[in-house]
């Protein structure tokens, strides 16, 4: 029985993190460092004419100037998204411009201030060609991906236009969503310092591994000579979660100059340097039986990729799978712009795409007369639809019941601006939250101690979500030691190598690989234990061994007991250690034979003020199926995390562009907004379901990136039930209200 897995333990991380002894990338005191500073392009397309460095090579303290014109050579990466590149646009190989804001020189000085300086004292003369900035330019020539991570971009099921035919209610709508950037507090940073042919990379990253495989590429170089180090991230949400040039950058610099080199992105530099969210633009046509069944559902996605990658939102994935619909269609399109290459950016494809979903849904409601948390119901799906699987665990509907309760759904009134407070208007709204299960190859070694206390390393990172944390709890509970008679080693590519911590994937992964790895040290103390003829234990069945706070004993007989530490004293003192690498992605390797998502529902209160239509979030109720909860603390703080990033994308989060040429208008956080405290209501969290024992070995289903999922249709459908107004464009701002 599980002692400490589940419990909210207190983050172990905490104290070095509050006391500022934790070190990110940029922290660390390397000797002789050197300080790069990046210029960008102005022009959203076109060439270099003349790029005059001549001014910045003379300025106090400068070291290099790198260009199109002098940089080394770097070898093309596999092509994005396939090798977790996030783009396959080389820095400085050649005089081409495609958006503004590329990266065409780096400057290397003494010191931060004196690159900054000579950066700005680069000139540079470009042959302008017309851009197309914006996602509406091209709309006249979509085109389909050749996948998207894998998955086909159109899928078709029954015959979705007899359906539509058939149907008593018909809805044709579209919903569109804005540009986003996901604004980490800390920025994307890398140190680079050479020895010899052998480099260390000091990185802000959500994916250690693939940093160094993908970074030694571009250098032609082993990765076994590269060494990538990030003990803390200060915060991704997918814009470190594939690799990007500058880590590159920073390595050229280092080996021109011959001094470790140290290159910060500004805040600025952020949004044309490390990916987005593609504005995406989704059209619906849904039909329904008057009894509220759906007979149809036809979605249509676009988003925006530049001309030298293929990169789509796939906002079509929820469509295929949520509800239970025999006829469905839906088709993934791109466009081609002057912009940099879009990413992931949490919950990539469904946040975007239950915010058109889970609004048509809204608006079906409301045309068929019915709840809208009745219409889910009636329509809820007890198979995986589009593949025929069954699905291998589903507490959606105890998610509805759950949250709905807690809220007090039932009291609600389907009319619109039927609900006040003061002279507020008050509006209620739901919204479901699914999110697919992820489990990519992991390894880990778990090393028992001979003084009794476990060593765990794995080549993971924590982005401050509290990987540290549970799997010390995994390693803990599993070896039967106390929590802090574990210590977790990450953030290192010297140790078993670990995926990127996206898609919710890395407690389901990596604590995979951790609780596999500890029982086989566990299996073998026990072993070790009933064949020896000192030992209490001997002779008796493995079966029969119990392990807890650090002592092995016969169960029913506790008098038979001895200490991890007491054998392995006796056995010569050596640590016991198993290494185990988790290869399947599925579990069993035999190929998916089950559904797979995390669920959640949202219940959501606002008030909107009828003069100035300010949108205030007052309340929020949600329930979570996310199988096994390792941490109910740093859970809650995840999905709670989720819910904030809806409740941005929903209000707030908007990048804003120029229309002509693409210049970026709003690169910092006092143009581009995101939630406060005061934005926030206290979030009502609950946890329902049980471990998925089809999942993986630890029965988790990820947390990350549900609780944003359906978040930002939550908020516009309590908005219209407070106005009467349906905005289908986000983010919904006062003027949209007015």
């Amino acid at each position: 029985m599980s002692v400490v897995i589940g419990q909210p333990r207190d983050r172990v991380d905490g104290p070095l993190k509050v006391t500022g002894s934790a070190r990110y990338a940029a922290e660390f005191a390397i000797p002789d460092l050197a300080y790069g500073a990046l210029v960008m392009s102005t022009i959203a397309n076109g060439r270099i004419r003349e790029i005059d460095t001549g001014a910045a090579e003379s300025a106090p303290g400068v070291l290099a100037v790198l260009t199109h014109r002098n940089a080394p050579r770097l070898h093309a990466v596999v092509p994005v998204p396939a090798g977790f590149a996030g783009s396959s646009l080389l820095p400085l190989q050649d005089d081409r411009v495609y958006y503004q804001g590329q990266q065409i020189a780096v400057v290397v000085a003494d010191t931060l201030e004196r690159a900054q300086h000579a950066a700005s004292l680069v000139r540079v003369e470009y042959d302008e060609e017309p851009p197309i900035p914006r996602l509406e330019d091209a709309l006249d020539a979509p085109f389909p991906p050749s996948s998207i991570f894998g998955t086909p971009p159109y899928s078709r099921r029954g015959e979705p236009e007899q359906g539509l035919a058939a149907a008593d209610v018909r809805l044709d709508q579209t919903y569109t969503t804005p540009t986003e950037h996901h604004n980490p507090m800390e920025p994307s940073a890398t140190i680079a310092a050479w020895d010899g042919d052998h480099l260390t990379i000091h990185d802000a990253t959500q994916s250690i591994s693939f940093t160094q495989e993908v970074i030694a590429t571009m250098l032609e170089m082993p990765a076994e000579n590269l060494r990538v180090v990030a003990p803390y991230v200060g915060g991704g949400f997918g814009c470190k979660g594939t690799v990007w040039p500058h880590p590159a950058l920073a390595a050229l610099a280092a080996r021109q100059t011959g001094r470790p080199v140290k290159l910060v992105l500004t805040r600025a530099q952020m949004y044309t340097s490390v990916g987005y969210r593609s504005p995406t633009r989704q059209q619906y046509s849904v039909g329904a039986t008057r009894e509220g069944k759906l007979t149809a559902l036809v979605h249509r996605g676009i988003s925006q990729t530049p001309a030298y990658d293929e990169f789509a939102e796939f906002t079509g994935s929820l469509s295929r799978i949520l509800y239970a619909c025999a006829n469905v269609e839906t088709r993934n399109d791109m466009v081609t712009v002057n912009a940099g290459t879009p990413t992931i950016m949490r919950a990539p494809g469904e946040a975007p795409g239950s915010f058109g979903l889970e609004s048509a849904m809204d608006e079906l409601a409301y045309a068929l007369g019915l709840d809208p948390l009745e219409l889910r119901l009636r329509n809820y799906a007890e198979r995986d639809f589009e593949t025929g699987h069954p699905w291998s665990s589903n507490g959606l509907r105890e998610c509805y019941r759950r949250a709905a309760e807690r809220f007090g759904w039932e009291r609600r009134s389907l009319t619109p601006r039927s609900l006040r407070a003061g002279d507020r208007l008050v509006g209620w709204g739901m919204a479901t939250a699914c999110y697919p299960v992820w489990i990519f190859p992991a390894s880990a070694l778990v090393r028992l101690l001979p003084d009794g206390r476990a060593l765990v390393q794995t080549g993971s990172q924590d982005l401050g979500t509290g990987t540290y944390t549970v799997m010390t709890q995994v390693a803990a509970d599993t070896l039967g030691l106390p929590f802090e008679r574990v210590r977790v080693d990450l953030g290192d590519s010297a140790l078993p190598p670990a995926p990127t911590s996206g898609g919710s994937d890395t407690a389901a992964s990596v604590g995979s690989a951790v609780y596999l790895a500890a029982r086989a040290v566990r299996d073998e103390v026990v072993r070790r234990a009933i064949v020896d003829p000192a030992s209490p234990l001997h002779g008796s069945a493995p079966e029969q061994v119990v392990v807890e706070d650090g002592r092995l004993f016969v169960a029913g007989n506790p008098a038979r007991v001895e200490t991890y530490a007491a054998l392995l004293e006796r056995q010569g003192g050596a640590p016991v250690e198993a290494r185990h690498d988790c290869t399947d992605t599925v579990m069993g390797g035999n190929g998916p034979r089950f559904g797979m998502h995390a669920y959640g529902a949202h219940f959501v209160e606002v008030h909107v003020d009828p003069l100035s239509g300010e949108v205030r979030v007052t309340r929020w109720a949600g329930a979570f199926d996310i199988g096994r909860v390792l941490n109910a603390k740093t859970a809650r703080s995840q999905l709670m995390g989720g819910i904030t990033f809806g409740i941005g994308m929903a209000l707030m989060e908007h990048t804003v562009a120029d229309p002509r040429v693409g210049r970026i208008l709003t690169p910092n956080l006092s143009g581009y907004l995101v939630p406060v405290h005061a934005d926030v209501p206290d979030i009502d969290v609950q946890f329902v379901g049980a471990p998925d024992e089809h999942a993986n070995p630890l029965g988790v289903k990820g947390a990350g990136e549900l609780g944003i999922v359906g978040a930002a249709a939550a908020v516009a459908n309590a908005v219209y039930h407070a106005t009467g107004v349906r905005i289908r464009d986000l983010p919904i701002t006062p003027d949209k209200l007015l």
